[in-house]
């Protein structure tokens, strides 16, 4: 069969700046259907939220399917699955209902699929038992379950106790869900499908997609288990990798802060096999935003399986910070060969570097969008009679932000310069050894407003 599924997820939606998550790659294989007969049921939700476009992308992408396991079972698109191979159709609703048998009719099957209406509820566990009953315990043929959904389970007893039993009576089991108007618990389809779950759920937010889904999963059916597996994953230069943990199948190592490379001896040669990898990155960029967690990822093997794995992204959550003043310019100067001295007239320069410097940080709290704001730094220094004296005042305007919510603003490194002969704490005149005794006063308030006064009217 190929690689049946390939799957990468993050374990969260959304990170702190510098935050980290969990990456997972994962995939699975069967050996070749030509070879190894093998029995599919088709499980396709027709409940009411169905309705319209998802039920006709639902009816192409399982056509699609049936289409190329036609081909690949006997080398020729003749109407009849070959090779020993079958599939059958179990539709459901508030109850499931079987639409076919295990046959080898591609006709038979493709009308099955076309009488297809939606209306109801959604009964998981109803079109697992039927999907269930198809199968001959007797058969040696390889025994799949393909369960499309578009939503909770809202009638029925609870589905998850059906699939264990389908699973322990080695039915492999993939999930594809469409996350349509009643949404999709992802965690439950985990449950319900094999092992590991990564390679085994694929779930889209677009209708579009189911034939393309159901496509490439009958494309990777139809090729045998996969050998010199390596897989090249680079991730996006905003993120750093942290840890590679060792995976359940062949060997994977960081080959740089972005790049893992894992390989594979073979996968599903004998049996169904799935393998997973996991590794945590850092989010080092200096902007937030939703970004996607890897910049390609490349899979090759032997027998030429082609396998895309999705694009996750992550919200990054990073502060606002607004730096009124900058680092001063450095004058870069180089002394020449054999050169033993060097003489460089630098200029004009400021006195804010004599005495000391006071730098401060502060935090406007809950700034609104869209407005910008007036901040006003004043610094005092106290006498030992409590007296206070003038040594700066710094007017800032901080930019409007265009966040969606009100948000925190850190303004940072607000300097002033204390000329040490201005010391009236006590300490030595023009030493930097005595303690400075200071104030520092905050004022800030809104520069922009929606407020306009009435115009007076007078009227005679």
């Amino acid at each position: 069969m190929g690689v049946l599924n390939a799957n990468k997820k993050i374990d969260v939606s959304q990170i702190d700046c510098e935050g980290t998550m969990r990456v997972t790659l994962a995939f699975s294989a069967d050996p070749d259907i030509s070879s190894n007969p093998t029995d599919i049921v088709l499980v396709l939700d027709r409940s009411g939220s169905m309705s319209g476009s998802p039920l006709a992308n639902l009816k192409l992408g399982a056509k699609t399917f049936i289409d190329i396991i036609d081909e690949a079972t006997d080398s020729s698109k003749d109407g009849n699955i070959g090779s020993g191979s079958r599939i059958g159709i179990v539709s459901f609703s508030e109850q499931a209902t079987d639409n076919t048998q295990l046959i080898t009719s591609v006709a038979a099957l493709k009308a099955a699929v076309d009488g297809l209406a939606a209306g109801g509820s959604t009964n998981h566990a109803d079109a697992f038992t039927k999907a269930i009953g198809l199968f001959d315990p007797a058969s040696p043929n390889g025994k799949v379950i393909v369960m499309f959904t578009d939503g909770k389970t809202t009638s029925g007893p609870p589905p998850a106790p059906v699939a264990a039993a389908a699973k322990a009576a080695g039915i492999v089991i993939y999930c594809i869900g469409l996350v349509g108007t009643d949404g999709v618990d992802v965690g439950t389809l985990n449950e319900w499908a094999t092992d590991p779950d990564a390679s085994h759920v694929a779930v889209t937010p677009d209708a579009a997609d189911l034939e393309d889904l159901f496509a490439d999963l009958a494309v990777n059916i139809s090729k045998p288990g996969a050998t010199q597996i390596v897989i090249d994953e680079e991730v996006n230069h905003d993120f750093s990798i942290v840890s590679v943990s060792p995976p359940d199948k062949g060997s994977a190592a960081a080959l740089d802060a972005h790049r893992i490379q894992w390989k594979i001896d073979e996968l599903g040669v004998t049996g169904n096999e799935g393998a997973a990898l996991e590794f945590f990155v850092r989010h080092t960029g200096s902007t937030g935003g939703t970004k996607l967690v890897n910049k390609s990822v490349v899979y090759s093997d032997a027998e030429g399986n082609v396998v895309v794995f999705p694009d996750p992204t992550v919200r990054v959550d990073c502060d606002i910070v607004y730096t009124p003043e900058r680092c001063p310019v450095p004058v870069d100067i180089t002394v020449g060969n054999c050169q033993d001295s060097l003489l460089v007239d630098l200029g004009d320069t400021y006195l804010e570097s004599l005495g000391r410097i006071v730098q401060l940080d502060v935090t406007v709290k809950n700034v609104c969008p869209n407005r910008r704001v007036a901040l006003a730094v004043i610094l005092t220094e106290v006498d030992a009679n409590g007296m206070e004296y003038q040594r700066g005042m710094k007017a800032i305007t901080i930019p409007a932000h265009s966040y969606p919510t009100c948000r925190d603003i850190l303004v940072k490194c607000v300097k002033f310069v204390l000329p040490e002969d201005l010391d009236v704490s006590g300490g030595s005149p023009r030493s930097l050894c005595g303690p400075r005794n200071l104030k520092v006063r905050l004022i800030a308030h809104n520069i922009d407003t929606d407020y306009r006064c009435c115009e007076a009217v007078v009227t005679v």
